[in-house]
């Protein structure tokens, strides 16, 4: 006889009721992150930018996800609901602000502090998505959670065309962006401090007094410093490869902006039943053997996403470009959270992505629309799709499997 399979841990009403409130909270970091994609060639002509200008552009306004991390650290001091909500009013307000930009300094000063309140709200989603799940359930439940930002996605792109037909042009793009305060001010009333938190703060009580570089000071200092390499890798990918998408195949495949858009909303649509799976992926055949087929996926679309001719082949190449963009986080996110305790989380998220993990993120661009001022955006953008193949050998090498363990364990070093 065979054994029977463990069943799956059931939710509690108020873990389903979360669920749906970090997913909606995340569905419009997956908004932001296009609307920079989708305006910038229009952005570029009326503020006169040259190639390397809309990449520094790009890459200074990236700099508010490194700046973020002075905030995600505030997790293991405030708690995980104060910091969530302190998150979405930030953002919300200078998205706003965003869409008021008189010039083009404005703009970059705005999007960098959206930006830097944007993703400390997602990394607080993260924490929130370990600490409050079953271990089971783990890997599906950030999965979903981050699916949701891909949803956003496809949201910004079928919308975008209509909002630059408007009067305010690519401004209302960024007005949408007051949304969240909207939906969010009244969910946020239910939501209650992380119970890990608030149990093994409570009971130890010394991390509202940690240092800065208290990290540096532990034994977790190693796995931190291998998960920021990691993460460093896959964002000289994943952040450029989308970003820069819709101008290549404008200014080097012949693209009109409608058919930019059209392939873009397709190969968005076509990617959310993987993306929506890569969680449970993960949980189901582990972290290591789903590492290597997402990241594996994201190299091969990216490398096609700016070989490939003709509308087909791109739009099928960017199918997996878009899906490995958002898959390779649920990946990265979980490990990021299993690996370190209560205490260390929130400091272990900031150190990793926002700071150290981010230098590739903000250098990158810069380095890309330089290049493409030489050789071209296909060229330039072709050679970070080696990103993810480094990443995955390092997760390989490195990490260790943590599927279906409790944080408990996972975090001892």
């Amino acid at each position: 006889m065979t054994a029977q399979a463990k069943p799956i841990t059931p939710l509690t009403t108020y873990q389903k009721k979360l669920f749906v409130f970090l997913s909606v909270a995340t569905f419009f970091e997956g908004y932001d992150f296009f609307a920079i994609t989708q305006i910038l060639p229009e952005l570029a002509e009326a503020m006169k930018l040259s190639e390397a200008q809309q990449g520094l552009l790009v890459g200074f306004t990236a700099g508010g996800t490194v700046a973020a991390f002075a905030v995600v650290r505030l997790a293991d001091r405030w708690g995980r609901k104060n910091l969530l909500t302190l998150t979405i009013a930030g953002y919300t307000t200078f998205t706003f602000l965003t869409g008021l930009s008189p010039n083009i300094w404005a703009f970059a000063g705005f999007q960098f502090l959206a930006k830097m309140f944007l993703i400390a709200e997602w990394a607080t989603s993260m924490l929130y998505a370990a600490e409050e799940f079953p271990a089971d359930r783990r890997g599906m439940v950030i999965g979903v959670i981050q699916a949701f930002s891909s949803l956003g996605s496809i949201a910004c792109v079928a919308v975008v065309p209509t909002l630059l037909s408007t009067a305010y042009g690519w401004r209302s793009v960024y007005f949408v962006g007051i949304i969240p305060l909207v939906i969010l001010a009244f969910a946020r009333r239910g939501l209650k401090e992380s119970s890990r938190f608030a149990k093994d703060v409570g009971e130890a009580g010394a991390s509202a007094k940690q240092s800065l570089l208290h990290i540096w000071k532990t034994p977790h200092l190693r796995r931190m410093l291998q998960l920021a390499l990691i993460w460093a890798l896959t964002y000289t990918c994943t952040h450029n490869a989308v970003t820069f998408w819709k101008t290549f195949v404008v200014t080097e495949r012949g693209f009109t902006a409608g058919d930019a858009g059209m392939a873009i909303a397709i190969a968005a649509v076509g990617s959310m039943p993987m993306v929506f799976y890569a969680g449970k992926l993960i949980d189901q055949i582990g972290r290591k053997l789903g590492a290597v087929i997402i990241f594996g996926l994201a190299a091969v679309g990216v490398l096609g996403c700016y070989t490939l001719q003709g509308f087909g082949p791109l739009t099928a190449a960017l199918v997996l470009g878009i899906f490995g963009a958002s898959a390779v986080l649920p990946v990265l996110n979980a490990y990021n959270a299993e690996l370190f305790p209560t205490e260390l989380r929130g400091a272990a998220f900031a150190w990793s992505n926002n700071l150290l993990g981010r230098i590739g993120y903000v250098l990158s661009p810069a380095l890309i629309g330089w290049g493409a001022g030489k050789v071209g955006w296909g060229k330039a953008v072709m050679l970070t799709a080696l990103g993810p193949v480094l990443a995955v050998i390092l997760i390989l090498i490195w990490l260790p499997e943590t599927k279906s363990r409790e944080l408990e364990d996972t975090a001892a070093v």
